[in-house]
């Protein structure tokens, strides 16, 4: 395959998958995209008889077998619509990582330790709903558009949805481990 024709999107999160009458499709978000051309950070990736579907280990397996919050690496046509959000025909998609079981929660951002990559967040004032979240490496961080953004630009007063780990420990807060943080406003 010419390269020439060629985009790739990896650790994209699949947002939605589709399939019926009017063709499949694949809507991904959050992944980094070489040679795009655009800033958006949501793309429907149209899947075709040719469109190759991988699993974790290079095994080809249908498109029924993929689901919303998994992570993929797609390669795509560079030729993409202006639609929002832009579509391209998917060559290959390849599933990275299965989603885990998680949960979601909703606060404001109270206090941040940038040593420990970690911060504190409360629900609607309310004292029993604070909640330490460690921020791994690979956590994605994603600003009030979408957009891939550092840890270091989280702030005190940020309202966050934070997905992580359905496990919390027994301490004073509780704490878990953060898989995605979108700041919200």
């Amino acid at each position: 395959m010419d390269n020439a024709f060629l985009a790739q999107v990896t650790n994209a999160r699949i947002e939605r998958v589709e399939s019926g009458r009017n063709g499949s499709f694949v809507v991904v978000s959050g992944g980094e995209c070489t040679d795009c051309g655009n800033a958006n950070e949501t793309l429907r990736l149209n899947v075709g008889e040719n469109t190759l579907i991988l699993d974790e280990n290079g095994n080809r397996i249908p498109l029924t077998n993929l689901r919303n919050g998994m992570i993929v690496n797609a390669a795509f046509s560079l030729a993409t619509t202006r639609s929002i959000p832009p579509q391209a025909s998917a060559y290959i998609i390849q599933i990275v990582r299965r989603r885990t079981n998680d949960e979601t929660t909703v606060g404001r951002i109270v206090n941040i330790n940038r040593q420990n990559r970690s911060f504190t967040t409360i629900s609607d004032g309310n004292l029993s709903t604070v909640i330490q979240f460690n921020v791994p490496e690979d956590a994605v961080i994603l600003n009030v558009f979408g957009r891939p953004m550092n840890f270091s630009n989280l702030v005190p007063g940020l309202r966050v949805r934070v997905r992580h780990a359905s496990f919390m420990t027994a301490s004073i807060p509780p704490q878990t481990t953060a898989f995605e943080i979108r700041v919200i406003g």
